[in-house]
């Protein structure tokens, strides 16, 4: 069963990787062109979004390596920790770039004239290097905690004595657990259950006020209501299983990642959703002040 388990979980990081690659490589050169020609807000977050897969799909042929090894590391222990930040890094630079991503959606079409005063790539900018750091700063944990020494002076790097058979990021110490623990609590509370509600408040008024639009068209209303729907939905679809384990790691005092294939293979989802959202989701800002003498901006 565990064999099964480890071969389901390595075509999971395959497939993710051989479908993500292209697309995001993709997704890359277009937002670039786009963010050169002419910058904006929405772009230049998701150009950011984009370049958080490509590190997400870089870092997969290190798990695909774990998950060939039946979860052994058999690589240098240092790119264990390394490889684990940026993996985990990621998962979260995703959830904040996309709750950006909502409230640029929500501000343009709940307050059009004065956010449209206001709108400048600047900010997105200066908003992005903010979310970088707020990922950063809070996962760095994981790339600290193996190295914490334990009272009896082991540590994770020394739980066994054949470096080929060490699994990577597991088996912890009692004082890596009392740090770890906490940390991944506040982890669940603060990157994802407040990012979960601004995008619940963002969406849910976002479909409100498209769906009392009376000039604008049946479908471009229902493609863009649909698009919002279907980010919320898959937003809490990918991050929730994943962010769930933080909460009975922390209540059972455990260490638990079964569900990160969850995360693997959804993930993409969600971006593909977004990039689409960027190039359907409503009418262009001319069409929709001719049609509503109001400059709306659906990204």
């Amino acid at each position: 069963m565990a064999k099964f388990d480890h071969q389901l979980l390595l075509s999971v990081y395959i497939f993710t990787f051989l479908i993500g690659l292209p697309a995001n490589i993709l997704a890359f050169f277009t937002f670039c062109q786009k963010v050169y020609r002419k910058p904006t807000p929405i772009d230049i977050l998701l150009l950011n979004l984009t370049i958080s897969d490509l590190i997400f799909l870089a870092v997969l042929p290190f798990k695909m390596k774990e998950a060939s090894d039946n979860l052994n590391w058999s690589l240098p222990y240092y790119l264990c920790s390394i490889s684990s930040f940026l993996f985990f890094f990621t998962i979260y630079t995703s959830t904040l770039f996309l709750t950006a991503i909502s409230i640029e959606r929500y501000l343009g079409v709940a307050f059009p004239i004065r956010y449209a005063l206001g709108r400048r790539p600047r900010n997105a900018v200066i908003a992005s290097l903010f979310l970088w750091l707020l990922g950063s700063l809070n996962l760095s944990i994981v790339y600290i905690v193996p190295y914490i020494t334990s009272s009896d002076n082991s540590s994770s790097i020394k739980l066994h004595p054949n470096p080929h058979v060490t699994i990577c990021y597991d088996n912890f110490t009692t004082e890596q657990l009392d740090i770890l623990l906490p940390a991944r609590l506040e982890l669940f509370l603060v990157l994802f259950c407040i990012p979960l509600l601004i995008c619940c408040f963002c969406y849910i008024n976002f479909i409100r006020i498209l769906s009392n639009l009376p000039h604008l068209g049946r479908r471009r209303r229902l493609r863009a209501i649909g698009l919002a729907v279907g980010t919320l939905l898959v937003f809490t679809i990918c991050f929730s299983p994943y962010n769930a384990s933080h909460v009975v790691g922390f209540i059972h005092a455990a260490v638990r990642s079964t569900i990160r294939a969850c995360v693997n293979g959804l993930k993409e989802k969600i971006h593909m959703v977004e990039r689409r959202s960027c190039c359907s989701a409503g009418p262009s800002k001319t069409e929709a002040y001719k049609k509503t003498n109001t400059p709306i901006d659906l990204g």
